[in-house]
């Protein structure tokens, strides 16, 4: 029997994403297994994309009764309620590193008997990733960052509203472009400055590049890594920027806090948005510990979760960045993890999905 693919519509709200493009789909038809997609109107490819290449579109939420041997795959966390999972699936849950809600989530697999292929876990015999979004997480966070400090400098104290959504990376910086006029001459002509922290990693060379792109300075951005934080923070260097985007992956090892509310209460604060695009609250290793909830594109901005001395500083919070340029960021993970799906047939002997399977089992084991 062929080994069937099964991609579900997903539920979160502004998740446009997919793990499976429609060209990566017909690879995986030419190679003999099925692929059966779920129709979505929010899915940046269309519906007709996927069956001009071959795949059967199947009912909505129809992976809730799909044959326990069919491979689930999504992006997104599954919907929180209790009903056990007994398929193979392949998606971000967001509960290996013992997130907050992490025991319920995985006891679900367990109690189901079904597999959890976390896609953060799939992994070289390095222990690099085989795919991520880290490039168009850092390039989507640091132009809503640039929306959020021209909206401070214009509306001061005012909700800043959604974040429209775009069909391109091209459109995103072509409209940052245009908004940034109006602040800057605001501004006394000066353009925001920004730092990056892991600026030589995917995901900050992605912030980095869109700051070019929309025209910010060279001199004015601060292209941080582990040279310059290996003195441990806080760092005065953040409150005196503009702007501070944090790429940095969260290890499991804690270490000095990049900000803290002491280092950012002064008065002459230069600091009004910080942009975590790493976006872990809920760990206790967090660096940017003066922020504990998550923000969305509908409310892309939250305060400061302790009492800051100084003007106003938004934090951006949102866990899935790279939906807001959708086709890109899907185009190049579809491909990147392609390789890897076309290995499904074999994975019990296959090294990526036994290494994924095996961190899947150590964190059952820790369930209380």
């Amino acid at each position: 029997m062929p080994t069937v693919i099964h991609l579900r519509a997903e539920t979160k709200p502004f998740e446009r994403r997919s793990p499976l493009s429609p060209d990566s789909a017909k690879a995986l038809l030419d190679a003999g297994y099925v692929v059966r997609v779920e129709p979505s109107v929010d899915r940046i490819y269309k519906d007709e994309e996927f069956s001009a290449a071959g795949a059967e579109l199947v009912p909505a939420g129809s992976w809730l009764k799909a044959p326990k041997e069919d491979i689930i795959l999504g992006l997104k966390e599954l919907p929180d309620d209790d009903v056990p999972f007994p398929n193979p699936y392949i998606h971000f849950q967001h509960c290996f590193k013992k997130q907050t809600g992490w025991v319920q989530s995985l006891s679900r697999f367990a109690r189901g008997g079904g597999t959890l292929y976390d896609l953060e876990f799939l992994t070289n015999p390095d222990g690099r990733r085989l795919a991520a979004f880290g490039y168009w997480a850092g390039y989507a966070g640091a132009g809503i960052a640039l929306l959020s400090w021209a909206h401070q400098i214009l509306n001061p104290g005012q909700p800043q509203g959604p974040v429209p959504s775009f069909d391109s990376a091209p459109a995103l910086t072509a409209h940052i472009k245009s908004v940034l006029e109006a602040p800057i001459r605001a501004n006394e002509g000066r353009p925001p400055r920004v730092i990056v922290i892991g600026a030589l990693g995917r995901c900050g060379s992605g912030a980095v590049n869109f700051f070019r792109d929309a025209g910010i300075p060279e001199e004015s951005i601060l292209k941080w890594d582990m040279a310059e934080t290996s003195r441990g923070g806080p760092f005065p260097e953040v409150a005196e920027s503009d702007i501070f985007v944090n790429c940095v992956y969260l290890g499991p090892h804690k270490a000095p806090p990049f900000v803290t509310a002491e280092s950012l209460s002064y008065p002459e604060r230069r600091l009004r948005v910080i942009c975590d695009v790493s976006c872990d609250p809920n760990s206790e290793n967090n660096p940017i510990p003066v922020y504990s909830e998550y923000s969305t594109f509908d409310n892309p901005t939250i305060p400061a979760s302790v009492e800051l001395v100084g003007p106003e500083l938004r934090i951006i919070a949102i866990d899935h960045l790279p939906t807001l340029v959708a086709r890109e960021s899907s185009d190049e993970f579809s491909g990147l993890l392609l390789p890897a799906l076309l290995t499904l047939d074999r994975r019990e002997t296959e090294g990526v999905w036994q290494r994924a399977e095996q961190v899947f089992k150590d964190r059952v084991a820790q369930l209380p």
